[in-house]
């Protein structure tokens, strides 16, 4: 798929917890044209065709690619996303580059998946469940971990993903009442032959990706969503 230049317009800016935003934008010339998994580059400066693309960060696409707006989810931990935070208000347009990743379009086995995500790791993830693509999948599994009861902020995607497909099965881990994600656990409970998606903190992603490597699960079978 083509990377391609979208000038788009911030439709809203939620602010669910006070170091969370989810920005939805919907875009002004073209429609967004990508997969589930994938991700984009977002940039606040303007955008000169005759100069080098403007200074930008990453973000995953949490939206299915069937809808017309995509939404985005961020943290202000740095100068850039304290710049969005500050900056991003309903009707601003910015730009931003689309689509990079292949999470879920490189060949993988359908019957045995399992998801395991920290945080707003699960962004990625929403993008397919809450699209067609994912009835494909038997029996799948998340794990999500968060900080708190009012960092889960993604109930109404992952009810969306049952109807998608019905045999979905996930386990929400509380960090203060149920401690963090195991993935010793997690293994135990779904085996080496799963195919195993990690998303969230790269310390998570790095300490996940060893364990299952040193526990037998063939190097094909495990998936990060590391492009940070």
């Amino acid at each position: 798929m083509i990377v391609k230049k979208y000038k788009s317009e911030v439709v809203s800016v939620e602010n669910p917890v006070a170091d969370i935003r989810t920005v939805t934008l919907r875009p002004l010339e073209k429609a967004y044209k990508y997969n589930p998994g994938q991700f984009l580059h977002l940039a606040l400066d303007e955008y000169d065709p005759s100069r080098p693309w403007p200074e930008s960060r990453c973000f995953s696409m949490q939206s299915s690619p069937d809808q017309e707006t995509i939404k985005i989810t961020f943290a202000a931990k740095g100068k850039f996303t304290a710049r969005m935070a500050a900056e991003l208000v309903p009707g601003k347009v910015i730009r931003v580059k689309l689509p990079y990743g292949d999470l879920f379009s490189t060949e993988h086995d359908t019957r045995k998946s399992v998801f395991v995500a920290g945080g707003t790791g699960i962004t990625p993830f929403l993008s397919l469940f809450t699209s067609g693509v994912f009835s494909a999948y038997q029996e799948p599994r998340l794990y999500f971990g968060v900080r708190s009861a009012s960092h889960n902020l993604y109930a109404d995607d992952l009810e969306k993903a049952r109807g998608v497909n019905p045999s979905f099965q996930f386990t929400l881990l509380n960090e203060e009442k149920d401690g963090r994600l195991d993935i010793k656990k997690i293994l135990a409970e779904n085996g080496p032959a799963a195919v195993y998606f990690i998303s969230g903190p790269p310390a998570m992603i790095k300490n996940f990706k060893l364990c299952l490597a040193e526990n037998a699960v063939p190097a094909g079978n495990i998936k990060t969503d590391d492009w940070e």
